[in-house]
């Protein structure tokens, strides 16, 4: 009831308030304050259908929220343990598979070994192979060819030859019964008449036997190397077709093991955003049902609220509406001036200054309007006007903070992605530097290792190169002693020869005497020995050969005395002659082995120097090139230094301008909504003040103190 009292007062004022009342004709008071009060329940019912309908939208909001919520959280709550078990499964199945692939790269890495050891023994067994087949077989037509000779008749002819060479080396070697070994040493000793003899029918026998049992031997050695290599192709395939499944399977369970760990990773991030989004859900259920409860029994009090208002209007309607009391009411009030309200304009002044001191913030411009409404001179109009002044003033100062908070937001949002910008430069120069710092501590370590290879090469060069040159000396002597020595042992020969063959001898070939050797052979003196051509100097053996007549007759042998019978030569010449051509045989064969041994070494040393020329190139143009890859990567680092020095100067400088920002906005910022309140405040309170010193405008204000009476005269 004391809400419309007031309402009453304060609408029925302006009517009361106006200077035509005395003459100007208007319906009957009440009949408007009935109107009026008409008017405010159209007014609350509005109201109160208006705030049923948010109500309602709200409450809706409110269940379905819930529902949806409930949902949420019993979702989540089913997710999280699913979710909690397919991680830990997924987890024991990809360390699992870790460790099968371990297993299985350690199988593998087996399976290459064995192959590799596999490969080698069988790569040193067939060298054996081809080594031991070559001699049997050198050794078997060796063989086969003195059968033949020996069949032929041709025996003598025959231990002259290499074949024979060969045969005495089998007659050491190979196992045999000892008799039959000295009697076949006998015969390669030449211990036999020349040509045939019966005993070549037993050594006939004997080598046919020595040829059944290598023609056995190496046959069964082929066997044995095929089964040795047919042995090595199954278990390389066998080993081949492992390492393939083991590569299939590692590679296999590898891209398991990354899917797995994208699953896995996946499966933690839906977790974490599972857990937290059920804490999000229980607490913004628990804020939601906590404010639904509130918002319905607030809900309550406002419906209770408005039916006692719509109830206490109706009631006074009815109490003005009834036919008594307004009968009464004509008869009491006859004209439109319901109340007049005789006040002071030190009065109103009062009131104006206690709206204002009413606002929670005080400001200078309020206490500047207090300080004119305490004073007595001026007139209304003029704080009114000053009022006005002030609101706008204040509201301009609003517009100025709005636009400077809107300034400074802006410039933060800037400053703050430049800064970070700057800042992700600044990092990825960081990077690049240390990238660029490695690169060149990498190259640094490679041309340090190019130039140690091409240094190590050099040295394997010159070390070859003496190794080759000592070899070739070595070699030349070989060849100069071998060749003195054959024909040292011909020169023996064929002086030999001349007593036992003359036939075979072969006389020295004519040399012209110097003229100190004539004068000397005329003194009757004797001449120095000398060397025979390609014999070896200081040794003595060989004599210069003058073949004039004279010389020859007196070197010739002199003949038997008449009458003497012939000297019987030795038979063991043949034996040593057959010696001598063994001994030349050997060392023709020295020399040929040792010129095909000199022509490998100086083929691999060629090769070796061809190798060694390229590998050099190849390493000098890749440190020429890594040299120039450190120049560029020098200048990279350099030019990144100096960028990373820019950032940082424009990132100092993006920092110091935040700073200052800083200090001109983050007042503002902090204070806005304070000073916009406090503003709003100020602005409210002064229209208050203007709305009670314009209720002077009304003639609500008397000049006189006296009370008159509310029925006028």
């Amino acid at each position: 009831m004391m809400r419309i009292a007031v309402i009453a007062l304060f609408l029925v004022a302006p009517i009361a308030a106006s200077t035509k009342a005395e003459t100007e004709l208007v319906a009957n008071p009440i009949r408007k304050v009935v109107t009026m009060l008409q008017m405010m329940m159209k007014k609350i019912e509005a109201e109160g259908k208006k705030e049923t309908e948010l109500h309602d939208k709200y409450m809706c909001y409110c269940e379905t929220s819930e529902t949806t919520l409930s949902d949420s959280i019993e979702e989540a709550n089913t997710k999280i343990p699913q979710l909690e078990s397919d991680i830990k499964e997924a987890t024991e199945t990809k360390a699992k598979l870790e460790g099968e692939i371990s297993k299985a790269q350690t199988d593998r890495a087996a399976a290459k070994e064995a192959m590799a050891q596999a490969t080698a023994m069988r790569e040193k067994e067939n060298a054996a192979y081809v080594k031991e087949s070559t001699t049997d077989s050198s050794n078997l037509e060796a063989l086969k060819k003195a059968l033949a000779a020996i069949e032929k008749g041709m025996a003598g002819g025959f231990l002259q030859t290499k074949e024979a060479q060969v045969l005495r080396k089998l007659s050491i070697a190979m196992p045999m019964v000892d008799m039959d070994r000295q009697m076949l040493v006998a015969f390669l000793q030449g211990s036999e008449q020349n040509g045939y003899a019966p005993a070549s029918a037993e050594i006939v026998g004997i080598l046919k036997q020595m040829q059944d049992e290598m023609e056995k031997d190496i046959a069964e050695e082929g066997a044995a190397e095929a089964s040795a290599l047919q042995t090595y192709e199954e278990m390389m395939a066998a080993k081949k077709a492992e390492v393939d499944s083991l590569t299939a399977a590692i590679e296999e369970k590898m891209t398991r093991v990354g899917e797995l760990g994208v699953e896995i990773a996946t499966m933690k991030n839906d977790l974490e955003d599972t857990q937290e989004s059920l804490a999000e859900d229980i607490k913004f259920l628990a804020d939601l049902q906590k404010n639904c409860g509130i918002k319905a029994k607030e809900w309550d009090a406002i419906c209770k609220s408005r039916s006692d208002e719509l109830i206490a209007l109706q009631e006074t309607i009815k109490i003005l509406n009834d036919d008594d009391a307004l009968e009464l009411f004509k008869k009491t009030i006859p004209s439109a001036s319901l109340l007049q309200i005789q006040e002071t304009a030190g009065a109103v002044r009062a009131r104006a200054r206690a709206v204002l001191k009413a606002s929670p913030y005080r400001s200078p411009q309020i206490d500047f309007v207090q300080f004119f409404l305490s004073g007595k001179k001026p007139g209304f109009e003029k704080v009114i006007k000053l009022i006005d002044e002030m609101v706008v003033t204040l509201k301009k100062e609003q517009i100025l903070d709005d636009n400077k908070k809107e300034y400074c937001e802006g410039e933060f949002d800037i400053t703050e992605d430049k800064k970070k910008e700057l800042e992700r430069s600044v990092a990825d120069t960081d990077k690049a530097i240390d990238e660029t710092k490695s690169m060149l501590a990498t190259v640094d370590d490679e041309i340090k290792a190019l130039e140690e290879s091409i240094a190590a090469l050099d040295k394997s060069v010159a070390a070859a190169t003496a190794q080759r040159k000592e070899e070739h000396a070595d070699f030349q002597t070989l060849m100069a002693n071998n060749k003195a020595a054959k024909e040292l042992i011909l020169f023996a020969k064929n002086r030999m020869q001349k007593f036992y063959n003359p036939k075979l001898y072969k006389p020295p070939p004519k040399r012209e005497l110097s003229e100190e050797e004539r004068i000397t052979l005329n003194m009757g003196g004797t001449l120095a020995p000398t060397n025979p051509p390609g014999g070896i100097a200081g040794t003595g053996v060989g004599f210069v050969q003058i073949r004039t007549h004279e010389h020859a007759q007196r070197d010739a042998p002199p003949p038997p005395p008449p009458g003497a019978s012939a000297h019987k030569k030795s038979e063991a010449s043949g034996g040593v002659l057959a010696m001598m051509d063994l001994l030349v045989a050997d060392i023709d064969k020295e020399m040929t082995g040792a010129e095909l041994e000199e022509k490998d070494s100086q083929d691999d040393y060629e090769k070796l120097m061809l190798d060694t020329s390229d590998k050099r190139a190849t390493a000098s143009k890749s440190l020429t090139d890594k040299t120039a890859a450190k120049a560029d990567g020098e200048e990279n680092l350099q030019s990144l230094m100096d960028s990373k020095a820019a950032l940082g100067e424009e990132l100092s400088a993006v920092m110091d301008y935040l700073a200052s920002l800083h200090k001109e906005c983050d007042w503002l910022l902090a204070n806005f909504d304070k000073r916009k309140e406090a503003r709003a405040s100020e602005i409210d309170a002064m229209g208050k003040a203007k709305a009670v010193l314009n209720g002077a405008d009304y003639s609500l204000l008397q000049t006189s103190v006296k009370v008159k009476s509310l029925r006028g005269h």
